[in-house]
């Protein structure tokens, strides 16, 4: 992990700082973890909010079922995978009625991406972060974070919620290395996946899909690919990975 990763993710888990004496230690990934996902996406989704903000009531006007309305909003995203439809974000959602708000926000997000909001059981965590007075707080720090695209690469971001996951583990007495595989490891396996391949791998027009059934952070789909661009930058190379559920 470089400096510049180890410090943003530093100073994430400043929002700890904000927790402390209202919550558990073991509770603070629970929360951190989440939020910044849904910066992280937030920053992301910009460049194509108002782009998708245009759809939506065309979209709603056509009475498709959801999984046809998604198909057609994500068009209007620019090639990616997910979308919101909230003309809200994190820096307008007010302080009276931010739990409200924020759970309007967050339910305007397409499906897959609101499966993981669920998987954190964020919701039951906004609404103890309000009775504690500390909701608009969080969302106030959460906000002012640049983890956009043209901040943090992906692969960086993948470290920076590694070290996280780190802190976390660290933090419920957990071993971290249960929650995410050590970089260097991944860098091996990425290694030999890719060895009986590389002849093939330097072809011009080569195209290639990456499948991890166990993403997680997303750390060895994202080490294969960089391997493969190492070897020919020209490669087309395309990740996937399960949808929550």
């Amino acid at each position: 992990m470089s400096q510049k990763t180890n410090n943003l993710a530093a100073d994430i888990w400043t929002l700890a700082d904000l927790l402390r004496g209202d919550f558990r230690q073991s509770q603070y990934g629970r929360i951190i973890l989440p939020f910044t996902l849904l910066r992280r996406l937030e920053c992301v989704l910009a460049a194509s909010k108002e782009a998708v903000l245009k759809q939506v009531p065309v979209v709603e006007k056509m009475k498709l079922p959801e999984e046809a309305q998604e198909k057609l909003l994500l068009r209007a995203t620019g090639g990616l995978s997910f979308f919101n439809t909230s003309p809200m974000d994190l820096g307008s959602l007010g302080e009276a009625g931010i739990k409200a708000n924020l759970e309007r926000y967050i339910q305007c997000f397409s499906r897959d991406a609101r499966e993981i909001f669920d998987h954190f059981k964020f919701a039951e965590f906004i609404g103890q972060l309000n009775d504690a007075n500390l909701l608009y707080k969080v969302v106030q720090k959460v906000r002012t974070m640049d983890i956009s695209l043209k901040a943090v690469s992906n692969h960086d971001m993948g470290l920076v919620f590694e070290e996280l996951i780190r802190r976390f583990a660290e933090s419920s007495n957990d071993t971290a290395g249960e929650h995410f595989t050590p970089r260097d490891i991944v860098r091996l396996t990425t290694s030999l996946v890719f060895m009986e391949d590389d002849d093939a791998l330097t072809k011009p027009g080569i195209i290639r899909t990456i499948y991890d059934p166990t993403a997680g952070t997303g750390g060895f789909l994202s080490a294969g690919m960089e391997y493969v661009h190492e070897i020919n930058p020209q490669a087309v190379m395309r990740a996937t990975y399960p949808t929550p559920g």
